[in-house]
């Protein structure tokens, strides 16, 4: 279906995704790694939309969630699933780690000392058994943003790898804990498969020491971080130029890089892509409200901002910006786009040389399936956008634009 139309129909700022991208997506990983026993966990925060995740999981994919709210959109979305999911996050409460252990969940990704003390004391509250998986940082240092980047000994998730085996043996003692796995997660956006090679050799190389040690280790967590190229829309199996990989090749060429390490042994994966299988999969339709001409700059101004898309403002996050329909006009303009919000921030691009527009014409910024609705906010009390699922010539509102009526639902004056 047109995005014209979509816009037309649901209106804007509006969040269109495409079903059958993502769906191809996730079947890349599950051929590439079919060499292997492999559960693709699907990073809930990457997207966490009902229809994404029921989508996701119908086609296979397990889910790697980071609170108890992702847990119950699971449960809601795709009830078989919850078999399927490993819960991570440096942070888990009671409450979170009652309902995972109740949804008897595969693994819990433990991130600390303290934490594997709480789970054996839910687990023998709630008489039952934890599966874990230690999520060790093997200090390989991943090139992406630093605030994506989690892999080093200074980051806050995980645990040293040298302390592994003695943490092992520590959780050894409590007798409602099973030791199920190994786990590492190096960052997001990862453009290189050197770091993923790196980190999981070593990662095999703990989880040969910890059978050793006694410990049934069965599944092998090498976490997410598949970068993708932000200033290409890419087709699948299609490369836009010689010096771009198509999401085939970048996949094919990942599954190559962590298949010697796990030839040494003989255990169950689990991967955690997020935004590689939702990101390229999404736009942000947002219609111009005007042009205006400021201190000798151009400022094309729509009306979607930072709270609908706040990555360009976060991490200076790259994202191309296209007009819906083909422009006749013979100028171009070098511009910012940006949003109505009241933050000098709030912008999607800046200098960017663009066809010339005019109020009224619909662009959409690419690659927003990730990242995009699962951070938008209310800032400045405007409401959210809505979210479309196109499949073939069929699209589906998965989520209605928020009203007034919402924003203000759970507020109370004294």
């Amino acid at each position: 279906m047109a995005c014209d139309a979509l816009a037309n129909e649901f209106g804007t700022p509006l969040y269109v995704y495409s079903a059958t991208e993502m769906r191809a997506r996730l079947a890349l990983f599950q051929k590439a790694f079919s060499f292997c026993p492999s559960t693709v966990c699907y990073a809930v925060k990457a997207n966490s939309s009902l229809a994404v995740l029921r989508l996701l999981g119908k086609a296979g994919a397990g889910f790697d969630i980071v609170s108890g709210g992702e847990l119950e959109r699971v449960r809601r979305a795709h009830l078989p699933a919850l078999r399927r999911i490993v819960f991570s996050g440096v942070g888990k409460q009671v409450w979170e780690i009652d309902a995972a252990l109740d949804a008897n969940i595969l693994l819990f990704n433990v991130e600390s000392e303290a934490e594997i003390d709480l789970l054996a004391s839910r687990a023998k509250h709630l008489a039952v058994q934890a599966r874990f998986a230690l999520r060790v940082n093997p200090d390989v240092f991943a090139e992406t943003h630093p605030y994506i980047s989690t892999g080093l000994r200074q980051h806050k998730f995980g645990v040293e790898i040298g302390r592994a085996r003695e943490l092992y043996r520590r959780a050894a003692r409590h007798t409602h804990l099973r030791a199920a796995g190994v786990s590492v997660h190096i960052g997001s956006q990862i453009q290189s498969v050197a770091p993923f090679a790196a980190a999981l050799e070593r990662v095999v190389d703990l989880a040969r020491d910890l059978r050793a040690d006694g410990h049934d280790i069965r599944y092998l967590d090498a976490g997410g971080g598949l970068g993708i190229n932000y200033t290409a829309t890419l087709e699948i199996g299609k490369a836009s130029n010689a010096q771009q990989p198509s999401p085939a090749q970048q996949v094919t060429e990942y599954a190559a890089a962590l298949a010697p390490a796990l030839e040494q042994i003989d255990i169950h994966l689990l991967l955690e892509p997020g935004r590689f299988l939702v990101a390229q999969a999404g736009a942000l339709l947002t219609r111009i409200l005007n042009v205006k001409q400021n201190g000798g700059k151009t400022f094309v101004v729509t009306d979607a901002g930072m709270n609908d898309l706040i990555r360009p403002a976060l991490y200076k996050a790259h994202h191309e910006v296209v007009p819906v329909q083909r422009s006749r006009k013979s100028q171009a303009l070098v511009a910012d786009v940006v949003g109505p919000v009241c933050e000098s921030g709030d912008f999607f691009a800046q200098d960017r040389m663009l066809p010339e527009l005019s109020s009224g014409d619909l662009i959409a910024v690419l690659d927003a399936g990730a990242y995009g609705m699962s951070q938008a906010s209310n800032y400045n009390s405007r409401p959210r956008p809505a979210e479309v699922l196109v499949e073939a010539a069929e699209s589906h509102l998965i989520r209605r634009r928020e009203t007034m009526r919402d924003l203000l639902a759970t507020e109370r004056l004294p």
